[in-house]
């Protein structure tokens, strides 16, 4: 049986050429060492993952401090709740990265551990809270950049956020590590900056903290007295919900497990802990500068650069400079926290598509090997999103969270099911079960804390479009279930077709070619299979009944499609090749049996259109009197849901052949 090259491209034009510059070279499925070579190790499993946690420092204990209104001392207390609260969640989520080592997340665990339709409404919610993360990670990045500008330059800032996300898009349509890799230095530099501030803060403060102490002693019996001990805590968890957006992102490396380089679990455990540590460090450290130097709201300041300009005013000029790189560095972080996002969204999506809740487009890779139209809707529904909110962050931090807090929930009530489940099997269940029970209720009190604080103040909307969504995901799921019931009919066309009853086989699975020579000038029909089932071999059947005995030789041609669901390594790439080819083998062996000439093209690639259009030449050159067949269902109703969800390669390859003088004969399979 042949092998397709699909690595022979024909000349690139101008348009093709310039996408490949910008997006980059397609990667070789071949490669033994690609998977490998793309994948990311703990430390840049961090940088693409974690920044979202980290930037979060820029805007979450801003909001959560503001929040606190006169009552800024209680934000020691907000500030240890959220620190407690980041390594609770994290240390749950390492337990998913144990149970679900090539990809968990709240979508898998909710789906698998507690049912697909908790699962899809998890999944909903935390591609809405993904839209946002990456939204309001370029919103705060405008933000800081516009702090040290004049304020005449600020009209600007909405079309610089804008202009951040389409370059962001172009970015990560070049793939995961390509996306990470230049953002390393903007990282480091955040990272040493930040901390510095923080330890020189603490540090040049240390005299303050035996007042600091009074000080907040005397706040909050003064709070008391005024407002009451019920008072308090509303403020209290009025203010943390508002810095809520801090737990966004943690769950990223679960969700983004197949982009971890092996061995997954220990770098991804390890990416977990350098997520935390650093996390809680920054919100603390930030929450206590913010006390010591009495930070209060500015114009067209973000409170960190406040926080900044007094720690330094007696630097000079050097403390100018200081500022402005620390400045920098958190807007040029900001953007690069949008790739959790980037990196997540695309991939839910994917998920969710492979059991049919959304479109199955969402499942393809490009040449790349990146979720392509996943990264195209998260950043166009960005884009939309920031337009809508005129890049204002407190407005979306309003919208922010509330749905990562749905996931964190479920997620963590599917993991306390697994324990029980499994404590028999699970010696250290108790401990395991503990954990995740705790993340359960910690979560679910945020949550509701949450809906009922944020509701009035726009929170609604975040549910009314995660609703929106959830209604067309069912509506989805409802179309594909209905289509598959269609389509088992033709599947009864395996029996008749009684392939499996060759027992002449060779090595490879094949009965021999007929004895009769072999013409190649003979007219020969090219079938187009989509694996071995009955809308294949209905177009087989089609064919001979419409054309009796004209063509002597049969080509199948099927092309095995890496997506997200095989996307694993090397190995699978093989394990799909052999299925291809074993699919091939049922039709090649059927017409053989007829005793006329067949043979079988198996081909790898992530694009059918472009694998098809590069190998038809070829086979016109070796079968010049060949002609391609392609079977196209035909829907009892032709709507714009069936046009939209379903595969209509053929209509394509149809007008793309016509234009090059290749025949093809499309047959319509009525369902």
């Amino acid at each position: 049986m042949d092998n397709g090259d699909s690595k022979n491209k024909g000349p690139f034009s101008l348009i093709g050429r310039m996408f490949s510059f910008i997006i980059g070279k397609a990667h070789n499925p071949y490669d033994p060492k690609i998977f490998h070579n793309i994948a990311l190790v703990a430390f840049l499993a961090w940088v693409g993952f974690g920044s979202d946690g980290i930037t979060s420092s820029c805007y979450g204990p801003q909001e959560a401090f503001f929040a606190l209104g006169a009552h800024t001392h209680l934000s020691i207390f907000v500030a240890l709740a959220t620190a407690i609260t980041i390594f609770l969640i994290s240390a749950s989520y390492s337990q998913v990265i144990e149970a679900f080592p090539y990809g968990g997340g709240g979508y898998l665990v909710a789906s698998k551990l507690l049912s697909p339709n908790t699962g899809m409404i998890s999944g909903c919610a935390l591609i809405i809270d993904y839209v946002l993360t990456i939204t309001v990670s370029v919103a705060s990045g405008a933000d800081a950049i516009f702090s040290f500008l004049p304020q005449s330059f600020h009209i600007y800032k909405l079309e610089f956020a804008m202009l951040a996300l389409i370059c962001l898009i172009i970015f990560n349509l070049r793939g995961a590590k390509e996306s990470v890799k230049p953002l390393i230095p903007i990282f480091l530099v955040f990272i040493a900056t930040h901390v510095f501030v923080i330890i020189y803060s603490l540090i040049s403060n240390a005299n303050a903290f035996p007042a600091l102490y009074e000080t907040t002693k005397t706040d909050v019996a003064t709070s008391y007295s005024q407002i009451g001990l019920f008072g308090i805590f509303f403020i209290i968890m009025r203010a943390y919900s508002m810095g809520a957006g801090t737990f966004t992102g943690i769950e990223a490396v679960s969700n983004g497990m197949p982009l971890i380089r092996e061995p997954k679990v220990k770098n991804a455990k390890k990416a977990m802990v350098y997520m935390s540590l650093s996390l809680a460090f920054m919100v603390v450290g930030l929450m206590l500068t913010y006390l010591f130097y009495n930070v209060q709201p500015e114009f067209g300041k973000t409170y960190n650069a406040i926080a900044f300009e007094h720690l330094t005013a007696s630097w000079g000029a050097g403390g100018k400079l200081f500022v402005l790189i620390t400045l920098f560095s958190e807007a040029a972080l900001l953007f690069v926290a949008a790739q959790t996002g980037f990196l997540g969204g695309p991939r839910v999506l994917a998920n969710m598509a492979l059991d049919r809740w959304f479109p199955t487009r969402f499942t393809a890779l490009s040449d790349r090997f990146v979720n392509k139209n996943g990264v195209l809707i998260m950043g166009i529904a960005a884009l939309a999103i920031m337009l809508l909110a005129q890049g204002s962050v407190k407005f979306l931090v309003v919208l922010y969270s509330i749905n990562v807090f749905i996931t964190f929930t479920l997620t963590q009530l599917g993991m306390v099911k697994h324990w029980w489940i499994e404590r028999k099997k699970q010696p250290r269940w108790k401990k395991k079960i503990l954990i995740n029970g705790l993340g359960l209720l910690l979560t679910s009190t945020i949550l509701i804390v949450m809906l009922i604080i944020k509701f009035y103040d726009g929170g609604w909307i975040t549910l009314l479009v995660t609703g929106a969504l959830v209604i067309f995901a069912f509506t989805i799921k409802t179309h594909y279930f209905k289509t598959a019931k269609l389509l088992h009919r033709l599947n009864t066309l395996i029996t008749a077709a009684n392939i499996n009853s060759i027992t002449d086989k060779n090595d490879d699975g094949l009965i021999e070619n007929p004895k009769s020579e072999f013409d190649p000038n003979a007219k020969t029909a090219i079938l187009l299979v989509n694996g071995y089932n009955g809308l294949g071999l209905h177009t087989l059947f089609g064919v001979i009944r419409l054309f009796d005995n004209s063509f002597k030789n049969f080509i199948f041609v099927q092309v095995g499609i890496i997506n997200s669901g095989n996307y694993k390594g090397a190995q699978e790439v093989d394990n799909l090749e052999i299925k291809i080819k074993e699919d091939i083998n049922h039709y090649v062996n059927y017409i053989r049996k007829s005793g006329r000439h067949a043979d079988g093209i198996a081909l790898i690639g992530t694009d059918v259109l472009d694998e098809i259009e590069q190998l038809a030449p070829r086979i016109m050159e070796k079968f010049p009197n060949a002609v391609f067949f392609g079977g196209q269902l035909v829907f009892p109703e032709d709507t714009f849901i069936t046009r939209w969800l379903h595969n209509y390669t053929v209509f394509a390859l149809q007008r793309k052949f016509y234009s090059k003088g290749i025949p093809f004969i499309l047959l319509p399979i009525r369902v």
